[in-house]
């Protein structure tokens, strides 16, 4: 099968990889002008994707991992052509948090306080009359902006919009949102524009850069997941399930997640992500054994499907080295073309745990080379699998200690908080 994969800024392009594998013919487009060296040497590229609709045709498949195509998506779909990603309405969702807010009250999510500003000034002034502790969110989804402030007369939001507005400009639209307390998790499903498809996927995400929640807002440091086969789930009814009448209405076929915090008697959705995540897709791949080409056309054509998966828990680490999770002002220090090496001889099983973002593969000598690429520092991505926590994240750990990036860093603690303190609490509230 022929495959058009079209990224903004390669989200999940270890996928359009992982259908390379499985036999498909993969062209693979890169929006973003700071990546697009990125599998050089792994995969076929292109620099139009539009001139290669003729080659993909309307028996082939066409995926889109980012938002900002969802109207280029819809009428592609009118003219016949089979596509996996989203809808102009999906992009809305979650690229306007106030759009996004009152779709949920209108299907009968309760909400946060959530307030929305043209510019960065007139959030400053908000906060200034009505203060408490606030997190500060981008429109989109440019997260290393995002701020969750501890302070209660909302003082170190200030500070740092007013460094966003110095920097940044009068032009950027912000949202802030009444800091709710409890645990953050995530439900998601996949969804064929006319029913669900496949188990409902639970995600515990680890934003923060350091271990314990502490530093910088990321795109994400790591995850865990797990599927859910119970239809009664209380989070899934709660959230996804109450959407299915907007998401039919829309014509979505894609991954929407929801993340949410919990906590003994109330739930409050902060956003919702109506693309494939990343890594959290890195992650599906090391838990699904259907293959991808299947899964994706079944959605795309809005098909039922079968999925196969394992049971158990997943986790997925985010290996990276500097400057993320910033873009690079000069890539002077970039560690670019750097060789990327194992210390131990790996086995086809580990092989497939890794997953390649910013890699290139190219000629070293007398042989081919794995290579740092890109400019950004999302280098890979480890997962492991098994059927408790504990297991899962002894096999990703283990190979990241086999794995040599110059430079490379990564979180410890992926999963340990869940285990401590979380999954008990979940579970006595009744979410899980």
């Amino acid at each position: 099968m022929k495959v058009l994969f079209v990224s903004g800024e390669l989200i999940a392009g270890d996928i359009a990889y992982r259908l390379k594998q499985e036999g498909c013919e993969v062209k693979l487009y890169i929006a973003d002008k700071s990546r697009q060296d990125c599998f050089d040497g792994l995969l076929k590229k292109t620099d139009d994707w539009q001139k290669e609709l003729d080659w993909v045709g309307k028996t082939g498949l066409i995926v889109f991992d980012d938002v900002g195509y969802g109207k280029i998506q819809d009428d592609l779909r009118k003219d016949g052509y089979k596509v996996f990603g989203g809808c102009a309405e999906g992009d809305k969702l979650e690229k306007d948090r106030e759009f996004g807010q009152k779709v949920f009250r209108d299907y009968g999510i309760k909400t946060p306080d959530t307030f929305n500003f043209d510019n960065i000034k007139s959030a400053i002034s908000y906060i200034k009359n009505h203060q408490a502790a606030w997190v500060v969110k981008q429109n989109g989804h440019e997260s290393a902006l995002n701020y969750v402030g501890a302070m209660n007369d909302g003082s170190d939001a200030i500070s740092m919009l007013e460094s966003y507005d110095q920097h940044l400009g009068e032009d950027v639209s912000v949202s802030l949102q009444k800091k709710v307390h409890g645990i953050e998790i995530g439900v998601a499903r996949y969804f064929n524009g006319k029913n669900w498809l496949g188990p409902i996927e639970i995600n515990i995400e680890h934003k923060a850069l350091f271990n314990g929640g502490i530093g910088p807002q990321t795109g994400e440091m790591g995850t865990v997941m797990w599927y859910e086969e119970n239809e009664n789930n209380q989070l899934f009814q709660t959230t996804l399930a109450k959407l299915k009448p907007f998401l039919e209405k829309i014509n979505f076929k894609g991954d929407i997640d929801i993340n949410c915090i919990v906590n003994k008697k109330n739930l409050y959705p902060l956003e919702a992500t109506a693309r494939l995540g990343c890594p959290s897709t890195h992650l599906q791949a090391a838990i699904h054994l259907s293959p991808w080409q299947d899964f994706l056309m079944a959605v795309a054509q809005g098909n039922d499907y079968n999925l196969r998966y394992k049971n158990g828990y997943g986790i997925v680490v985010s290996v990276a080295i500097p400057p993320f999770p910033y873009k690079a002002i000069s890539n002077k220090f970039y560690a670019k073309d750097a060789k990327i090496l194992f210390k131990k001889q790996l086995s086809e099983q580990e092989w497939d745990s890794i997953h390649f973002e910013e890699v290139s593969l190219k000629e070293a000598g007398r042989k081919k080379q794995y290579q740092i690429a890109g400019s950004n520092g999302y280098i890979l991505y480890v997962t492991g699998f098994g059927a408790t926590l504990q297991k899962a994240r002894k096999q990703a750990y283990n190979l990241i200690d086999k794995i040599v990036i110059p430079k490379m860093f990564y979180r410890t603690d992926i999963g340990a908080k869940f285990l401590a303190t979380d999954q008990k609490l979940l579970k006595k509230w009744g979410w899980i």
